[in-house]
């Protein structure tokens, strides 16, 4: 009765929203749609290739970059496997508002797990590759807040950064000193107290166990170079990105304005990450376009880059994670049926989950 009630008030939240940011889109093409659809009538479809190929290269090195994590563990995985888990974690976090990040890394950990992964060692490679992430688009803000050419910009740039760079450095402080851990370990414990006092969950142990399994992720490292290399294929996640808007832009017949396109895209990134909207959606078309007119493109040419790059970054790459995500879970569930014990026995049922078996990918 209570969910049936709230649904109106869900649904007109989310109407109010998608509306605010269609009209938003609207302002931001405005008088210029002459300009807008010009763009899409000459679309320049060697620079889409160029934009498909700099979207494809940035999801790779992501899934690069945790594979190499996930090896300091002693784990060696296949980089097929660990890119289709992306592309899948990928449409997870984009697809759903407000907790979509929250339920594709918990999604990637089970995948990892699945893998034969130890938790101890998916739960540092995902906090790891968030903080590197973190960091790497840090580097992208402040580098284009120096190349702005604006002092304001660059301030602003810069302080984004630095704020980027909080939680990452929480979480290494909590990782690297014992002090720290220790206080994270307490906390840890007055929340399973309160949680045991509403829900009587969880059981006894839990406490040394968290323990235990953050000493575990605490004593995971890498060698110094390792790390540098992570941090590269971080980055350039980011700038493969980046430059898969900019062959949007020329692609629809506008001179990229190199001075200020990492700070404008920095922008529509940082303002997509808000997650009131599933993957930003309106919300990046919406800042990514008026930063990009901010840095010098005309307001037609500047919506229809971005479309044509949301095309390609969101709703494509979205389109092949859940493509991805249809083949992961019809794999699961053969699998599931071929290691369920025979209740008959019979020859020909045995015969069936070894065929079933042999179809399933291997890790």
């Amino acid at each position: 009765m209570a969910s049936s009630k709230r649904r109106p008030w869900l649904k007109a939240l989310v109407g109010t929203v998608a509306v605010g940011g269609i009209a938003a889109l609207g302002l931001v093409a405005g008088s210029t749609s002459a300009h807008l659809f010009a763009g899409f009538a000459h679309l320049d479809w060697p620079w889409l290739a160029l934009g498909l190929v700099a979207e494809s290269g940035s999801m790779a090195t992501f899934a690069r970059a945790q594979r190499r994590l996930l090896k300091a563990g002693g784990t060696k995985v296949h980089l097929g496997s660990i890119l289709a888990v992306t592309y899948a974690g990928n449409a997870i976090s984009v697809s759903l508002p407000l907790a979509g990040p929250e339920v594709s890394t918990a999604f990637t950990f089970r995948q990892f797990s699945r893998h034969g992964i130890d938790p101890a060692v998916a739960a540092w490679a995902l906090a790891v590759s968030g903080i590197v992430s973190s960091a790497a688009f840090a580097v992208v803000l402040a580098g284009g807040a120096v190349t702005s050419g604006s002092s304001t910009a660059a301030l602003l740039g810069l302080g984004g950064a630095v704020v980027s760079l909080l939680p990452s450095v929480c979480v290494l402080a909590a990782l690297r000193y014992r002090s720290v851990r220790g206080l994270l370990n307490r906390l840890l414990d007055r929340l399973i107290a309160i949680s045991r006092q509403l829900v009587r969950r969880p059981g006894p142990g839990a406490e040394d166990f968290l323990e235990q399994f953050l000493d575990r992720v605490a004593s995971l490292k890498l060698p110094t170079l390792q790390y540098a290399e992570v941090f590269a294929l971080a980055l350039w996640n980011w700038v493969g990105d980046c430059l898969c808007l900019a062959c949007a832009i020329r692609a629809t017949g506008s001179n990229v304005p190199w001075q200020g396109l990492f700070l404008a895209y920095g922008a529509g990134m940082t303002a997509g990450s808000i997650g009131l909207t599933p993957g930003g959606l309106g919300i990046v078309e919406a800042a990514l376009s008026a930063a990009l007119v901010a840095a010098g493109i005309r307001g037609g040419h500047a919506f229809a880059a971005v479309l044509v790059y949301r095309l390609i970054s969101f709703w494509l790459v979205m389109a092949g994670g859940w493509a991805i995500m249809a083949v992961l879970t019809r794999n699961t569930r053969i699998t599931q049926v071929a290691n369920r014990p025979s209740a008959t026995g019979t020859t020909t049922h045995r015969r069936w989950a070894t065929s079933l078996r042999a179809r399933s990918p291997r890790p």
